[in-house]
């Protein structure tokens, strides 16, 4: 039987530390599912269909790794792929409190789903999509911080698609 993991998030975009929590998910479960939320309430800065071909673009040489976009319950979508763990990354502290929480949350709605915390490399734990749109609005340079392939993708975007 084949341990499915999902990584919900937003990806807005989607971040090296993203990419490393990915990698580190790939060597524990036989497949991992990244999963695009629709993220209404966040305001993201590029469009679901753009974040999912990111994320595609960023994991599409990785065996075992698929990428769905979704807007409904993270539980019913793990059981609709029959994921029974869900991955969420750890980058401080401050991280801590709201993904317990969460954790929390989807076991209360479903106690067959586990969550498992993973943290990125350290030199990766600074990253966080926020800090890269912030970086885009004033055309920063975000090759450091951003897979090569998203990276691309940006890069090719119309500049009033990143105000």
């Amino acid at each position: 039987m084949n341990k499915i993991a999902l990584y919900p998030g937003t990806f807005d975009p989607i971040t090296k530390g993203h990419y490393d929590i990915i990698e580190r998910a790939k060597n524990l479960f036989d497949e991992v599912i990244v999963a695009v939320a629709t993220s209404i309430d966040k305001k993201p800065m590029f469009t679901l269909d753009e974040r999912i071909e990111m994320a595609k673009a960023a994991t599409k040489h990785m065996d075992g790794v698929s990428v769905v976009g979704f807007d409904t319950l993270t539980v019913e979508l793990a059981n609709a792929h029959n994921a029974k763990v869900l991955i969420r990354g750890l980058r401080a502290v401050s991280d801590f409190e709201y993904e317990l929480q969460l954790g929390y949350l989807n076991n209360s709605l479903d106690d067959t789903i586990e969550t498992v915390y993973l943290m990125p490399k350290l030199n990766h734990a600074f990253i966080s999509s926020s800090i890269v749109r912030n970086l885009l609005k004033f055309n920063g340079k975000t090759d450091h911080l951003l897979p090569p392939e998203v990276q691309k993708i940006i890069r090719g975007m119309d500049s009033c698609t990143l105000q």
